[in-house]
């Protein structure tokens, strides 16, 4: 009997209303919020890099996988020998 209520429950479940909220209820927002920390006491400590991190800065040097040519003199003169 149980299994046959679940399987009904799984085939045909019913659908939930919501409640409409009539045209005259809206909802109001405030149009600033402040807090107001004058009353806390807020104790931290600054953190900041090192200064190392700052003056050791240098440009990153990276080893190139394409190395770019300049000259092309070669193979244009035998592109010219295989179209002829």
């Amino acid at each position: 009997m149980r299994a046959l209520v679940v399987i009904l429950m799984l085939f045909f479940p019913f659908p939930a209303n919501a409640q409409d909220r009539g045209d005259n209820e809206r909802i109001m927002y405030k149009q600033r919020t402040e807090i107001d920390f004058d009353g806390v006491d807020i104790q931290g400590e600054l953190v900041k890099p090192q200064g190392t991190l700052l003056l050791d800065r240098r440009a990153a040097s990276f080893n190139p996988l394409i190395k770019l040519r300049k000259n092309w003199n070669l193979e244009i003169k035998e592109s010219i020998r295989t179209i002829r």
